[in-house]
C-alpha cells in the first residue's frame, strides 16, 4: 500500500503544485519533461527495485533478510545496504545528494505551511484581505512548523519512515488530487466543489487512519479508548489503505457539489482555460 500511496500521492504534493504555478509558459514545462520524465522513472525504478533486492543481497552475504540485518528497524535497511554493498566514495556522494534533496523538499514544505498560516489563514481569513503583519506571521508559522518537525523526529517510534511517507502521500492524494485534476481539466469545477472535495478527502482519510486501518488505529489507541476495540470495523476493511476510500469519496463530492453550485462566469473560464 505504501507503493500505491506514493505512486498516486506524488502527483498532489502541495509544495510541487506551488512550484508548477511559477512556470512561465507551456514551453518551459515541455522542456522540463525531457529531463524530469527520465529522472523520475530512474529514481523511482531504482528505489523500488533496490529495496526489494536488498533481501537477496543480505541473504547471500550474511544469510539474513533485510529486516533481520536492520534489527527490526525498517528505517535502517537502506543505510545498512548502502554501507555494506557500496564503496566509500559512493556513500559520501549518496549522503550529500540525499541531504540536498531533503533540504530542498523541507524548504518547500516549510514555506508552504508558513504561507498557509500567514497568507491563507491570517491575511485572507482573519484580516479579510488586508496585509497587516502577514510577513511576520508567515515567519512565525515557518518557525513553529520547523519546531514541530524536530520534536516529532525525536518522539516518533522506529520504522516510521515508510508508514509516515505512505500516510503523507495518501493524504495528499485524497485532499488535493481530485481538486487539482478537476480545476485543470473540467471547466464545470467550482470553488465550492474544490473546497468540499478537499475537506471530505482530508477528514475521511484521517477517520480511516484513526478508526479503521489497523496499523495506525492500533498505534494511536483512540478507537480502543472510545469504543473498546482497536478498530471499529473488522475483516478485510482493516487492511484497506485510506487512499482507496478517501480519494473516491473526494472525487464524488467534487463532482456532485460542483454540479449543484453556481458555475464560474464565462469571463473567468476564458481567463483560465482560453477560448
Amino acid at each position: 500500500m505504501a507503493l500505491l500511496s506514493v505512486g498516486i500521492g506524488v502527483l498532489a504534493q502541495p509544495q510541487l503544485a506551488v512550484r508548477f504555478m511559477t512556470v512561465k509558459d507551456d514551453r518551459a514545462l515541455n522542456r522540463a519533461v525531457l529531463v524530469g520524465g527520465p529522472f523520475i522513472l530512474m529514481m523511482t525504478g531504482v528505489a523500488f527495485t533496490v529495496g526489494a533486492l536488498s533481501n537477496a543481497y543480505f541473504y547471500k552475504t550474511q544469510g539474513l533478510i533485510s529486516v533481520a540485518v536492520a534489527k527490526g528497524n525498517t528505517d535502517l535497511i537502506m543505510p545498512e545496504f548502502i554501507n555494506a554493498a557500496m564503496p566509500e566514495i559512493f556513500v559520501v556522494l549518496f549522503m550529500l545528494t540525499l541531504l540536498a534533496a531533503a533540504m530542498s523538499t523541507l524548504s518547500s514544505q516549510f514555506h508552504t505551511m508558513g504561507t498557509a498560516i500567514g497568507h491563507d489563514f491570517y491575511r485572507e481569513y482573519i484580516k479579510k484581505g488586508e496585509a497587516g503583519k502577514t510577513v511576520d506571521v508567515t515567519k512565525i508559522g515557518i518557525a513553529v512548523t520547523i519546531l514541530i518537525s524536530v520534536v516529532l523526529a525525536y518522539i516518533l517510534p522506529i520504522s516510521i519512515i515508510a508508514r509516515a511517507t505512505a500516510i503523507f502521500f495518501g493524504l495528499c492524494a485524497a485532499a488535493f488530487l481530485p481538486m487539482y485534476v478537476g480545476t485543470l481539466f473540467w471547466k464545470r469545477m467550482t470553488r465550492e466543489g474544490a473546497i468540499a472535495s478537499m475537506l471530505v478527502g482530508t477528514f475521511s482519510s484521517l477517520f480511516w487512519l484513526t478508526f479503521v486501518h489497523a496499523k495506525e488505529a492500533s498505534a494511536l489507541g483512540i478507537s480502543q479508548a472510545l469504543f473498546g476495540k482497536a478498530t471499529i470495523l473488522s475483516g478485510t476493511c482493516t487492511v484497506v489503505d485510506p487512499i482507496l476510500v478517501a480519494t473516491p469519496l473526494a472525487i464524488i463530492v467534487a463532482v456532485v457539489v460542483s454540479l449543484t453550485t453556481q458555475p464560474a462566469s464565462d469571463e473567468h473560464i476564458e481567463k483560465c482555460y482560453g477560448k
